[in-house]
């Protein structure tokens, strides 16, 4: 901005007006979720609810960590019918974008729950994630949907890129999550945390 002739807002501004267009955007598919117009399934990735199941079922404690304002995540979380697998264990932005980060949110439940980090099992679709559950040595499971046709195909792209930043394994969805999660037990001891 500064360098075209401009004076440049604060960082919030940015990040602020980013949340409003944002909103605007997705404010049909929050209201038809609110109506229950839409079923929540239909706007997650296909068999997600039932590999958070099998996954509780295990025993594990159960963690989202968003780059989405906290406000904003837990609203979405509850939209979503998710949080009786997540319970308090919602972490989100924070307003001052410089005290919040994934690896922050991994240190901490980590940290809180006295777990090394190699007992730490997440799934994830993007870049920074992927990266930080590797670099606490935890299983990186990257989801490389095929979001606008649900066809149950990895998205090439994405599956090359997340192969590329060190993901263990990478999915399309989790229609084949039993298979996932027995190659993943006899490949531990089966004690983790998800994230």
């Amino acid at each position: 901005v500064r360098q075209r002739g401009g004076k440049p807002k604060e960082p919030l501004e940015y990040k602020q007006d980013y949340h409003r267009r944002l909103m605007e955007r997705i404010h049909d598919r929050r209201e038809a979720l609110r109506s229950e117009r839409t079923a929540p399934d239909s706007m997650l990735v296909p068999y997600a609810t039932d590999l958070l199941s099998a996954l509780q079922d295990k025993g594990l404690q159960l963690y989202v960590a968003s780059g989405t304002d906290q406000c904003y995540v837990e609203e979405e979380i509850a939209l979503l019918e998710l949080d009786r697998f997540f319970a308090d264990h919602v972490y989100g932005a924070l307003e001052d974008h410089r005290a919040f980060s994934k690896a922050m949110v991994i240190e901490r439940i980590l940290r809180e729950n006295n777990v090394d980090g190699t007992r730490l099992l997440g799934f994830g679709d993007g870049y920074v994630e992927i990266e930080n559950i590797k670099s606490v040595g935890g299983i990186a499971v990257a989801v490389a949907s095929d979001e606008a046709e649900r066809s149950g195909r990895p998205d090439p792209w994405k599956r090359d890129r997340l192969i590329g930043i060190g993901a263990d394994i990478v999915i399309p969805d989790y229609q084949d999550y039993a298979a996932l999660l027995l190659y993943l037990w006899k490949s531990s001891d089966g004690g983790s945390h998800a994230l």
